[in-house]
C-alpha cells in the first residue's frame, strides 16, 4: 500500500478526472488524500478517499485585486505544505492547473506526476497553437506556415518559464531550463482518447491513458417517448449563460424526426422557451446513464462531455464557446468522430443541418462506435493508477 496525495483545480473538468483516478487508487488499497474545492468533499469521501480543502481565494488578477504572476501559487503552496507533511505521501499527482501540490511535493522531496485532463497542450513541429481550433495541416506548406508562428509561441512559453522560475525562487526551489515546467518530466498522464491526439514523438514519461470519467450520482431521466433517434442537448452554462445553444437546438430540431432531451444544467432560463412535441427540458441529467441511449450529443465541447459522448458511441455536434473547446472541436473533426459548428452559427438552421449530418453520415457513427469499443477495452483510470503505483513504488525503494 502507498500513501498518495492528489490535487485538482475545483472546476468539474479538472476535479472529476482526479476523483476518477483517486477512486481507482483507493479501490486498489492505497491511502489516498485528494485536495480540491470543498464543494466536492462529500463525493471525495464517498469514493473512499481522505479530503483536504484546497485554497479557494482569487487566483486570476482583477482590477480590484491585481496579482503579480504566480503570487497565488506561492500562497497556495504555503497552505498545502502542512497538508502534505500530515499525509506523508509516497507520491503526488497534481492537476495541470494546480501547481501548489506539485511544488509542495518537490520541496519535500516527493516524486510528482501531472494529470492532464484533456488533450496534451504542448506543441510539436507543424502543430497549430493549442486552443486556436485549427486542425492539423495536411500538407508540408501548412506545416511550414504553423512553424513560422513557432517563435511567437515560443516567446510566450519562455515568459511562462521565467514567471514559474520566479515562483520557484520564492519557494527556495531551483530554476528549470525547460518550458512547460508545470508538467512533470517524471510522469505525465494525458486523460484523453489517443485517437484525439495528433501524431507526435511522445516523451518516455508521458502516457495517453484514455479518459478518466466520474460524475455526481443521479437517477434516470426519461426522454420523450418514441423510437426516433435521441439527441441530447448538453450545453455549458458557464460559457453560455443565456442558453443560446439550447434554444437554437430545441427550435432547430422541432420539425425533425428526432427526440430531443435538453438540460439547463440547473441554470434557470432567463426567458420562457416553448417546447415542441418532440422535446423534453430538464434541470439535470446523468450523462453516464443517458448518453448510451442517445445517437447525437449537441454540446459546447468541454472535454469531459465530448469524451463521455464518444465513450457512449454518440456522435458529438460541437459548437465551441471558449477555452479549450475550440481545440476539442478541432480534434473531434480531425478524428472523423463528430461535427464541428462555429459558434457564430449557433442558430436553429445550422444546428439542424449539423444534427442531420451527424445522423446521416455512416462514417461518423462508425468512428464514434470504434472509440466506444476502445474505451470498453481500455480503462483509463486503471491504467493511470498503475502508472502512479509504479512512481510511488520506485520512490520507496
Amino acid at each position: 500500500m502507498s500513501r498518495l496525495f492528489l490535487g485538482a483545480f475545483g472546476d468539474p473538468g479538472h476535479a472529476f478526472p482526479m476523483i476518477a483516478l483517486g477512486r481507482a487508487l483507493a479501490a486498489r488499497g492505497h491511502d489516498v488524500t485528494l485536495q480540491t474545492w470543498t464543494r466536492w468533499e462529500e463525493h471525495v469521501r464517498a469514493e473512499g478517499m481522505r479530503f483536504a480543502p484546497a485554497p479557494e481565494y482569487q487566483v486570476f488578477p482583477t482590477m480590484k485585486r491585481p496579482l503579480k504572476p504566480y503570487e497565488a501559487v506561492v500562497r497556495a503552496t504555503g497552505d498545502t505544505l502542512p497538508q502534505l507533511e500530515e499525509a506523508r505521501p509516497d507520491a503526488v499527482v497534481a492537476d495541470i492547473l494546480t501547481l501548489a501540490p506539485a511544488l509542495a511535493g518537490e520541496k519535500l522531496g516527493v516524486p510528482v506526476a501531472t494529470l492532464i485532463p484533456h488533450v496534451d497542450p504542448r506543441p510539436a513541429p507543424g502543430f497549430p497553437p493549442y486552443s486556436m481550433g485549427a486542425r492539423l495541416p495536411r500538407t508540408a506548406l501548412g506545416r511550414a506556415l504553423w512553424d513560422a508562428l513557432a517563435p511567437l509561441v515560443g516567446r510566450g512559453l519562455e515568459l511562462g518559464r521565467r514567471e514559474l522560475n520566479e515562483t520557484r525562487a520564492r519557494l527556495g526551489l531551483p530554476p528549470l531550463d525547460r518550458v512547460h515546467g508545470g508538467i512533470s518530466d517524471r510522469l505525465a498522464l494525458v486523460a484523453t482518447f489517443p485517437q484525439l491526439e495528433y501524431p507526435r514523438a511522445w516523451p518516455a514519461s508521458t502516457h495517453v491513458v484514455g479518459p478518466l470519467q466520474w460524475e455526481q450520482p443521479f437517477g434516470d431521466v426519461e426522454p420523450p417517448p418514441g423510437d426516433e433517434p435521441l439527441v441530447l442537448v448538453a450545453p455549458s452554462t458557464v460559457q453560455d449563460p443565456e442558453h443560446r445553444l439550447l434554444r437554437a437546438a430545441v427550435r432547430g430540431l422541432a420539425g425533425e424526426r428526432v427526440r430531443v432531451l435538453a438540460t439547463t444544467n440547473r441554470r434557470p432560463l432567463a426567458a420562457p422557451l416553448e417546447l415542441p412535441a418532440n422535446a423534453r427540458l430538464v434541470d439535470w441529467v446523468s450523462y453516464a446513464r443517458t448518453m448510451p441511449r442517445c445517437d447525437v450529443v449537441v454540446c459546447h465541447g468541454g472535454h469531459g462531455t465530448v469524451v463521455r459522448a464518444l465513450a457512449s458511441g454518440c456522435v458529438p455536434v460541437v459548437v465551441p464557446a471558449g477555452g479549450d473547446m475550440n481545440e476539442n472541436a478541432a480534434r473531434v473533426d480531425w478524428a472523423g468522430a463528430g461535427v464541428r459548428l462555429p459558434r457564430r452559427w449557433a442558430d436553429p438552421g445550422p444546428v439542424r443541418l449539423a444534427v442531420r449530418r451527424a445522423l446521416r453520415e455512416p462514417s461518423l457513427r462508425a468512428r464514434a462506435r470504434e472509440l466506444a469499443a476502445w474505451a470498453r477495452e481500455h480503462d483509463g483510470a486503471a491504467r493511470a493508477a498503475e502508472l502512479v503505483e509504479g512512481l510511488a513504488a520506485r520512490a520507496k525503494r
